[in-house]
């Protein structure tokens, strides 16, 4: 009893360190640099998913004890007042002497307590730590969903204010080459034509930068949703240049830690043990119950009142009550078989994550040496373009594919480098890291 008591108030005082930490440390401040671990923080502690599945581990603990309870007797007390008038019966008779009104006073204080009862208190306190362990293990399943998300999220979020960057650079090119075909045409060296292709150039990288800036505003919204933070003042985030890396784990070995050390696999098979030992519960509704009874209580028409007591044991044999167990018996197999299934179905999704974490890390992978290739080809280019127009012998036509050819090479060696990035946290997520 005094160990249960400790742990209780271990568990209370971590439940208000954990709120007071929360309180001080994971509250954004205005222009504040969040890098990504920062922004899991915060994820973790606000996240109303894993604020509910932490409850649910609460609700789950206290299931345990109400299933001890069984062990512990049953005590109450209860008080009567009851006020009589005599009446007549329809045959005539006098049920009372007539004017015979009186009080009658009872108090009573009675105790049960379960002497044996074939194992079923037994059984549901430890169907209960089963389900405990599960809601435990699930608990684990979303925040490490949570921590994904906000990578993913974070990631997504540079990759945005990485297109900006390009998209502000891709207007600044145009407009120089503007005022280089404004000037071209003033002197007389470029026909009208280069200037209006020049303008169009200028509002169309525009018109991309508008866009552009709308993609990085859902991408912050993405990151404070991910984080549990939808109202999440201004802040900045940590620029960090990712330097591709390969991944050190094969993918039989991924599957095979995938299948390990899953929490949602984990749970699942908990919930199993849980279930097979329900069924073994349903089946106790067959057995009697053994109940001990005691009591004392006071009572009488008038005071001092009159004193007893009483002491006995009952002996309950369940004999027919309507298969009403044997239906409970069926549904404990049924959810069995459910789980059982949703295990195999788990395990195939694991699968399929895996494959496609490892099939889009290669791809990216592939994406990465491509397209460092084609900016470097692309930014000699457009130095050519703009030497050849300046010279005035290049067309407008060619600095706009230029430019483009530019831009684009940029944007698709962002989304390489991201994805990958990505990818591997799709790998850590698929396998069960945190």
């Amino acid at each position: 009893m005094r160990k249960e008591f400790v742990v209780v108030l271990i568990l209370l005082f971590s439940i208000f360190t954990t709120m007071t930490v929360w309180g001080q440390e994971e509250v954004i401040k205005e222009s504040e640099v969040l890098d990504m671990q920062r922004c899991i923080r915060i994820g973790l502690a606000r996240h109303p998913a894993v604020l509910s599945a932490a409850g649910t581990v609460s609700v789950n603990e206290s299931r345990i004890g109400q299933a001890r309870s069984g062990y512990l007797p049953q005590v109450d007390i209860s008080s009567s007042y009851i006020r009589t008038d005599p009446y007549t019966t329809p045959a005539g008779t006098v049920a009372q002497l007539p004017g015979n009104v009186y009080d009658q006073y009872g108090t009573t204080l009675s105790l049960n307590q379960n002497i044996y009862d074939f194992g079923k208190t037994a059984a549901q306190v430890e169907v209960q730590k089963l389900n405990t362990g599960s809601a435990r293990l699930d608990l684990d399943a979303v925040q490490k969903q949570i921590v994904y998300n906000v990578k993913q999220a974070y990631l997504n979020l540079l990759k945005s204010q990485k297109n900006l960057e390009v998209a502000l650079e891709k207007v600044q090119q145009f407009n120089k080459h503007l005022d280089q075909a404004k000037g071209f045409f003033e002197v007389g060296v470029k026909p009208k034509f280069d200037v209006t292709k020049a303008e169009v150039d200028l509002s169309n990288a525009r018109l991309d930068l508008i866009k552009t800036e709308n993609a990085l505003r859902i991408a912050r919204s993405t990151l404070n949703n991910a984080m549990g933070y939808p109202d999440a003042p201004e802040y900045d985030t940590s620029r960090t240049d990712f330097v591709p890396q390969p991944y050190g784990i094969i993918f039989e070995e991924a599957l095979q830690k995938a299948y390990q050390d899953r929490p949602e696999l984990k749970s699942l098979a908990t919930k199993r043990q849980a279930q097979e030992k329900t069924i073994e519960l349903s089946k106790k509704g067959y057995y009697p119950n053994i109940t001990g009874t005691a009591g004392y209580g006071w009572g009488g028409q008038d005071f001092p009142w009159d004193q007893g007591w009483k002491i006995g044991a009952t002996l309950n044999i369940p004999i027919f009550s309507g298969l009403s167990t044997k239906y409970q018996v069926d549904e404990a197999r049924a959810s069995l078989d459910v789980i059982k299934a949703n295990e195999k179905t788990l395990r195939q999704d694991i699968y399929l994550e895996l494959q496609q974490a490892y099939s889009n890390l290669r791809e990216a992978t592939d994406r990465i040496t491509t397209t460092d290739l084609a900016v470097r080809q692309a930014a000699e280019n457009m130095e050519l373009a703009n030497g050849r127009y300046a010279a005035g012998v290049g067309s407008p036509i060619e600095i706009t594919d230029a430019l483009m050819a530019y831009s684009n090479a940029q944007t698709a060696q962002a989304a390489a480098i991201y994805d990958h990035k990505i990818a591997q946290a799709s790998i850590e997520k698929s396998i069960g890291l945190p």
